[in-house]
């Protein structure tokens, strides 16, 4: 299925050359010429307004050179110190995708993608938590996060090494890039994926999330366009086990930038006054449901993750209810969640919940409700009024840090 320039058509207008995303037209006297390496991903047929640009006649449906693309990439997050902990989950995931493909008999390799400035020894982390390459930008324009030149570096490094597979951490940064970075390669995007696996029959990504409000999971597959992108609920991967010995390359590259690409300006940076809720990192987390009744329930919850030094979450019930932020939301349509020790308040359990809490390490449960799905999910269950049983319980850890201390 090639691209086909018709010469008598061609304007040399050079908009195909910019809507290539992978570099692969040029101007010869001024005409526009495809060079080795074209994807056919229909970006130059799109923008071309003469008509100078199509594809050669075919039968069947359109799909670009998949054969070209190879590897797996994945957007590093960091704090210019250290990768966030999604990113290393992914990193993880990549690995156990790339053992997947070489049971296939198709060798690939984990890329991580650093960008940032005064990066330190991440590069060398990154390797030890997995990463085969690593490719660094490391420019003092990349300093602080912007859209727009984040997008470009990636799009341009996704040009340049043509990556199989390319994932995001589901998160406001990899919510904010994931989308524009598909939408100049001409690919698609499954977001909030909470499973990836390779399919044993085609070799292609499949990804799995929550759909029509979390009330079923679907797997979404992308076969005829590359990369095959995701961006990934934090905390529902494993992390790769650190081996300080792994040996793995790096690279450093130059992302061409001018003027006109710096379109948001960063003026000053103020810290928010609101708390910020860290569940996916939480050791212990106590979560009120519709049980609670109203919000001076979810106060008295409040008190004690404060004796525990524990994040407070919440059911979808709860938050559809208003009586609670939809950051402190767990679940398939909230956050995914493993603290060593979970209390379920007044929570039902429905499967979208119960999801989010699978890889909790100890769950407590209070509830009335004897055959309520989170009893069978939990540990220990308190049968009984949650008011009643919360201030005991707070009373009991209160004295038991008294005589331990």
């Amino acid at each position: 299925m090639p691209v086909i320039v018709h010469e008598e058509k061609c304007t040399g207008c050079k908009l195909c050359v910019a809507a290539c995303p992978y570099t692969v037209i040029s101007m010869q006297e001024e005409k526009a010429v495809l060079l080795p390496g074209c994807t056919y991903c229909g970006a130059c047929i799109d923008t071309c307004e003469f008509g100078a640009i199509t594809f050669e006649d075919f039968q069947g449906r359109l799909c670009m050179d998949v054969a070209l693309f190879k590897g797996t990439h994945v957007f590093i997050e960091h704090d210019n110190q250290t990768a966030s902990k999604v990113s290393l989950e992914l990193l993880g995931k990549a690995r156990g995708l790339a053992d997947e493909f070489s049971r296939q008999g198709k060798d690939q390799l984990v890329t991580a993608i650093l960008i940032g400035y005064e990066l330190g020894d991440m590069a060398d982390e990154l390797i030890a938590y997995g990463a085969d390459h690593v490719i660094v930008v490391n420019d003092e324009s990349f300093k602080m996060y912007r859209t727009d030149i984040y997008t470009k570096a990636i799009v341009q490094i996704a040009g340049v090494k043509k990556p199989e597979i390319l994932l995001f951490g589901a998160t406001a940064q990899g919510r904010d890039l994931a989308p524009r970075i598909a939408s100049r390669l001409r690919t698609g995007l499954t977001a909030d994926c909470t499973a990836l696996e390779i399919c044993k029959d085609e070799g292609i990504l499949l990804q799995t999330k929550p759909a029509f409000g979390g009330n079923m999971m679907v797997t979404i597959a992308c076969p005829d366009n590359r990369p095959q992108m995701a961006t990934v609920r934090p905390g529902v991967m494993k992390k790769y086990p650190r081996d300080p010995d792994k040996i793995g390359t790096k690279e450093v590259m130059k992302i061409d930038l001018d003027e006109n690409d710096f379109i948001i300006h960063i003026r000053d940076i103020m810290a928010s006054t609101k708390k910020h809720v860290k569940l996916e990192d939480a050791e212990i987390i106590v979560a009120g449901g519709h049980g609670v009744n109203n919000q001076q329930g979810l106060k008295i919850l409040e008190t004690l993750s404060d004796e525990l030094g524990a994040e407070l979450g919440a059911s979808r019930a709860a938050v559809d209810e208003g009586w609670i932020g939809q950051d402190h939301q767990i679940g398939q349509t909230g956050k995914t969640v493993q603290p060593d020790l979970y209390i379920a308040c007044g929570i039902s359990g429905s499967l979208q919940h119960l999801a989010g809490i699978s890889q909790s390490k100890y769950i407590i449960a209070i509830n009335t409700d004897r055959k309520a799905p989170i009893v069978s999910a939990s540990d220990v269950t308190f049968i009984g009024d949650l008011f009643q049983i919360v201030p005991v319980l707070k009373d009991k850890i209160r004295e038991y840090k008294k005589r331990t201390d």
